[in-house]
């Protein structure tokens, strides 16, 4: 296995400040939320709507820094939970054979990666999104740890929002997400701060059909700046994508940073559409310390709803497989990772995405608790349901994944 990179998500800080002195501020701002002790008893600490009920699936090692522990997850065709430890390097199996709601170990399927964050099966083969490329892992006499990883796409852009998420769509195509280089700035590489689509081989399948001489792009939508998560409507194939808006802004020209500005998208995503990033946000609202072309706002595509500012919108996973009641099962649930730098944190806590006639109409909280004043002892970081029917979240900051289900009144 190639040796990981220690490059950080946040490697691109200098680059980060130089969005964030676009505003000129006096106000102060916080860090993360500040760590708290895991509770002793985690399913009381954790608060949900009458009728759930949440049990510790599994306990995996945090990791130490940004963004190391269970981050993205899928199930394979064995049935059992897979899932990334990002800046941990790892991809690891939790099998639940005896169905107890429990995994009954942690099994290494590949270390030393480099900062592996999404992970899908595609033909029952499992490919995982590094911060460099995606490659495809080869288990060794039907057996992990994977004996190989063969690369399938090469070359993606890495530093500032470098952490990648890799989903197979309705379509049949691979789509991945590359975030932004910075916090404010106008990119030189295409394929930044946008969602690209390959073939299950590789190829590049971007919204732009290109021909002759020019090599084909990948890009399939732009203007977003770091979409870790998506998902496909299942009664429409609509692709539905969290997005994490820019940080310290300020809604006057020079003034002071606002904590509640900008909103994080939730964004229907389109071939060839652009969502903003990095001179608009929100309903086609102009950023007055970056400004872009004339009309530029007016082009983009406004969010099909909104979370808090600076909550950090990671995973999302439609709920139409779930054992959740019935006015559930149109609805989604998104993990709100937690804000970064506010004075006031938000976030910290899992969000159900109410739709009606197939589009999203109201956000409401469905699991809370990891967040207590301005201390956390958790952050939610992906969603998905298991062939149980029951909800799986990974939490980067306490090691810990969740299963939670409805068991009734």
């Amino acid at each position: 296995m190639p040796k990981p990179s220690i490059r950080r998500p946040f490697g691109g800080f200098c680059m980060m400040l130089a969005g964030i002195m676009t505003v000129a501020s006096a106000s102060s701002h916080a860090d993360q939320a500040v760590e708290a002790p895991i509770p002793a008893d985690v399913a009381s600490a954790v608060r949900l709507p009458a009728g759930f009920s949440l049990n510790v699936f599994a306990r995996v090692n945090p990791g130490e820094g940004y963004f190391s522990g269970p981050r993205m997850m899928a199930f394979g065709p064995d049935g059992n939970l897979y899932l990334t430890t990002g800046m941990g390097g790892q991809v690891l199996m939790l099998p639940d054979r005896d169905k107890d709601g429990k995994a009954d170990e942690t099994v290494v399927v590949a270390d030393k990666l480099n900062a592996p964050n999404g992970i899908v099966f595609v033909d029952k083969q499992l490919l995982v999104a590094n911060q460099d490329g995606v490659v495809r892992l080869e288990q060794q006499g039907g057996k992990w740890p994977a004996s190989k990883a063969q690369p399938i796409i090469s070359g993606l852009a890495t530093g500032g929002h470098t952490l990648k998420t890799i989903r197979q769509g309705p379509d049949g195509y691979l789509y991945l997400n590359v975030g932004s280089s910075c916090n404010v700035c106008v990119e030189q590489d295409p394929s930044r701060a946008a969602i690209l689509r390959y073939t299950v081989d590789g190829k590049p399948a971007g919204a732009l059909v290109t021909l002759g001489r020019h090599a084909q792009s990948a890009v399939w939508a732009s203007g977003l700046r770091n979409s870790q998560g998506f998902a496909w409507n299942p009664q429409t194939q609509a692709m539905f994508a969290t997005n994490n808006g820019a940080d310290m802004r300020s809604e006057t020209r020079g003034g002071r940073v606002n904590d509640d500005i900008p909103p994080e998208h939730l964004n229907q995503i389109e071939s060839g559409k652009n969502y903003g990033w990095p001179h608009c946000w929100g309903q086609r609202v102009p950023d007055p310390n970056f400004e872009g072309p004339s009309g530029f706002c007016d082009a983009m595509q406004p969010p099909a709803i909104t979370f808090d500012a600076h909550s950090t919108p990671l995973g999302i996973t439609f709920l139409n497989q779930s054992g959740f009641p019935k006015d559930y099962q149109q609805d989604a649930i998104v993990a709100l990772h937690g804000s970064w730098n506010r004075v006031n944190p938000s976030g910290y806590k899992l969000v159900r995405v109410k739709f009606k006639q197939n589009q999203p109409v109201e956000v409401t909280d469905f699991a809370t608790g990891w967040l207590q004043g301005n201390a956390a002892w958790g952050r939610p970081v992906d969603t998905l349901i298991g062939p149980d029917g029951a909800l799986y979240v990974s939490d980067d900051r306490s090691g810990l994944v969740y299963r939670i289900r409805y068991q009734g009144k």
